[in-house]
């Protein structure tokens, strides 16, 4: 049985069909005409059209060597999971995902070794100082946030990274409308025109970033982007020293969805930006091919303080090269409680002022 070809309006998606007294297709639904040359042309252009292609080209990624993993040591949550490295003379008291006691269980095994390292350029000083200045004059803070002994137990952490670097040839095509209005003494009019619009080109990518950590809330690291890559550097051991390395406990293929996500985003947005001049513009399909796509593993450096409150846990987050804080700052309920009541007094009084006044007038 022969296929039955439908053929779709680019303008409202309606079944479109041939009209012999025009000699041309039109649209039952919003009249628009088309050439017969102009439909196939359109037609073939979408029968030829590429579907995604955002596969990537996997980095072999290098081991540790022994000498390299002589002095460091690993540490392993028992509440979390959360698995952290540091130096010989680290001296890890809490979890810095957590909060609660870590113990110390031996040295790495089967890790990849970091390509690229961001070093600390905030030091815990003016982490601190950083952190003391942000929670200033937040009255509904509980005072166990804002109390010094515990702006103290802020921990440096190398978190870590995968980074994707790609070029990406882009098609995009849009449905677009242009409204003219006008009117007479009898009527008013409006026109309104349908256009295909077609966006081409090549971008390129460089260092995407994807947290490789189930512990760090990905919503929590893209908020402390960016980081400047250009100051990243070949990784050594000795960036470690002093600080703390959360071990990757997602690797680089599964760590590919979020990559592409952010990719086409971005692809899409700058494409759609180009379209001007346009009442309104719609997508209507588009294709993204990625070429000589590779992923780096890199140790980003963060600034980390977790705090319990009321049964619940609080991370905060600054980010160790630029000093941008982020976080879910706890709210003292008992607090809020207070100051709603006064809140509410106020009001309260400012509302009985003014019926007064309506009533003496």
């Amino acid at each position: 049985m022969a296929a039955i070809q439908e053929y779709k309006c680019p303008c409202c998606g309606g079944a479109i069909a041939f009209d012999s007294t025009i000699q041309k297709m039109k649209c039952p639904y919003c009249d628009t005409e088309f050439e017969m040359e102009t439909l196939a042309s359109y037609d073939n252009e979408l029968r030829d059209e590429q579907s995604d292609d955002m596969n990537w080209q996997m980095a072999s990624g290098e081991t540790w060597t022994e000498n390299e993993l002589d002095g460091l040591n690993a540490y392993v949550c028992h509440s979390c999971g959360g698995e952290i490295t540091c130096d010989a003379n680290t001296a890890a008291t809490s979890c810095p995902f957590c909060g609660n006691p870590v113990v110390l269980t031996g040295q790495l095994s089967g890790a990849l070794r970091p390509d690229l390292v961001i070093p600390f350029k905030v030091d815990q000083r003016a982490a601190k100082e950083a952190l003391k200045k942000h929670c200033e004059g937040k009255r509904l803070l509980p005072k166990v946030f804002k109390d010094e002994n515990h702006i103290n137990e802020i921990k440096g952490v190398y978190v870590p990274f995968w980074l994707f670097d790609t070029g990406a040839n882009v098609n995009m095509r849009y449905k677009a409308t242009k409204v003219r209005r006008w009117s007479d003494s009898h009527y008013d009019y409006t026109e309104t025109k349908f256009y295909a619009v077609s966006r081409g080109g090549k971008l390129n990518f460089e260092r995407v970033p994807v947290d490789g950590s189930t512990k760090m809330p990905d919503n929590l690291m893209e908020s402390i982007e960016p980081f400047d890559c250009a100051e990243a550097v070949d990784f050594q051991t000795a960036y470690l020293a002093g600080y703390l390395a959360d071990k990757y406990d997602v690797d680089a293929e599964q760590s590919v969805e979020r990559a592409n996500e952010r990719i086409r985003k971005s692809a899409k947005d700058a494409f759609y930006d180009t379209v001007k001049g346009y009442a309104t513009v719609t997508k209507e399909s588009g294709s993204i091919q990625l070429q000589n796509g590779r992923v780096f593993y890199a140790l980003f450096p963060v600034w980390l303080l977790s705090t319990s409150w009321n049964g619940e846990n609080y991370l905060f987050a600054m980010n160790g090269q630029t000093g941008k804080m982020v976080g879910n700052l706890p709210l003292d309920k008992a607090a809020y409680r207070k100051w709603l009541f006064g809140l509410t007094g106020v009001i309260g009084i400012i509302l009985y002022a003014i019926y007064c006044l309506l009533w003496l007038v």
